[in-house]
């Protein structure tokens, strides 16, 4: 009798997804539930870790349906390669930010250059480890902490590494508060980090308005392969700025915003089946990411060092590590760090300057590698 019930459970679990676990799915579900641990323990960037955690531990799942084509998450997967998603983040993310402060002090982009290093060094390092010089840039691009560039370079440049490469910007772009202090305090001494910026002035209505429209003609006339970004995310600011589409505006900023989270989370988790992440190329790329940010959070800094040796009224070093182009983390990451010595300076205003810059940078960054690669 007690082998009868043996064998019966045995061939039940043969037409389970027990029968098809290996130590590989064990391990990217443990990495799954460690991103979600992270979102609700550490408060690191929830918005992204929960979903890719969950959909994460889903697709490791042996016999779910969900990532196979017909499946939902495969659905979700296909908006980001049909480079549907990358462009309405985007559109979202103009809708709720101000560029004012960029516009005020103008002097603060140039740390939005600095901080983009990391993406060469990336570039470098990845065609000495054997990748191609396509795959190369898409991996570069990783230093730019713009998730949806990093998508949509990847899709133009090296389809095969779209999920490593997905998720190691999304991931590292959630870990910067774990990532940037260290490197921060490093570079600069506590009298740095203790610098206050001056007020800026008033951004007029009149420079608002016109920003998104000069940068969107501006853009398709000279970087045509990442206009689809840049246009999006300056419709997503004009309809802010105008103040007579506040419905459209709230809308992008929200509604939209959170629906395309959700699909966005959902497909970059969908791509970390441990047959094909669990790979050397992976491990590559997730140092290469690695090394871009911790290069692009230190040559920012180190630029406004620079910087200072000429200016009179000093810029605080903190907001170097801002000009990586990660919205609004990188600005929240400097603005938390200075709060550490000084808990009355407050950088977060400041810090966004160079933030909105490093998305120009990024852009830029991509458009000359698509130029130049395709």
């Amino acid at each position: 009798m007690l082998d009868m019930m043996l064998k019966f459970f045995v061939a039940l679990g043969a037409q389970t997804g027990l029968a098809g676990i290996w130590w590989g799915n064990v391990v990217m579900i443990a990495i799954g539930i460690g991103m979600i641990l992270l979102a609700v323990i550490k408060k690191y960037e929830p918005l992204l870790l929960v979903g890719i955690g969950f959909s994460c531990i889903i697709s490791n799942v042996p016999g779910s349906d969900l990532i196979l084509p017909g499946g939902l998450f495969n659905y979700a997967y296909r908006g980001v390669e049909l480079l549907i998603l990358p462009p309405l983040i985007f559109f979202g993310v103009g809708a709720m930010t101000d560029f004012g402060p960029m516009m005020a002090n103008p002097k603060l982009v140039v740390l939005g250059a600095a901080a983009h290093l990391g993406i060469f060094v990336s570039l470098i390092g990845a065609k000495l480890l054997g990748f191609s010089i396509w795959e190369s840039g898409a991996i570069g691009i990783i230093g730019g902490a713009d998730g949806p560039m990093a998508i949509f370079m990847a899709v133009k440049l090296a389809p095969k590494l779209l999920p490593q490469i997905s998720v190691a910007a999304y991931s590292y772009m959630a870990l910067m508060p774990l990532i940037q202090p260290p490197v921060m305090k490093l570079l600069t001494t506590k009298e740095e980090r203790m610098i206050r910026m001056k007020q800026m002035r008033t951004v007029s209505r009149v420079e608002r308005i016109a920003f998104p429209i000069v940068i969107g003609i501006i853009v398709n006339l000279l970087l045509p392969p990442v206009a689809p970004l840049i246009t999006m995310l300056m419709l997503g600011n004009l309809f802010k700025e105008v103040l007579v589409t506040d419905r459209l505006a709230k809308t992008a900023a929200n509604e939209v915003m959170n629906v395309v989270i959700v699909i966005l989370t959902i497909a970059i988790g969908s791509t970390m089946q441990a047959s094909r992440f669990l790979t050397p190329s992976t491990i590559e790329v997730v140092i290469l990411g690695l090394i871009a940010f911790l290069f692009g959070t230190g040559s920012g800094v180190i630029g406004a060092q620079i910087m200072n040796m000429f200016l009179r009224d000093k810029i605080n070093p903190l907001l170097g590590s801002a000009g990586i182009a990660s919205v609004p983390i990188a600005a929240r990451v400097a603005h938390n760090v200075a709060l550490q010595d000084d808990p009355d300076n407050f950088l977060i205003y400041h810090a966004m300057g160079p933030n909105l810059a490093g998305v120009f940078g990024t852009a830029l960054s991509g458009g000359i590698m698509l130029a130049l690669l395709q």
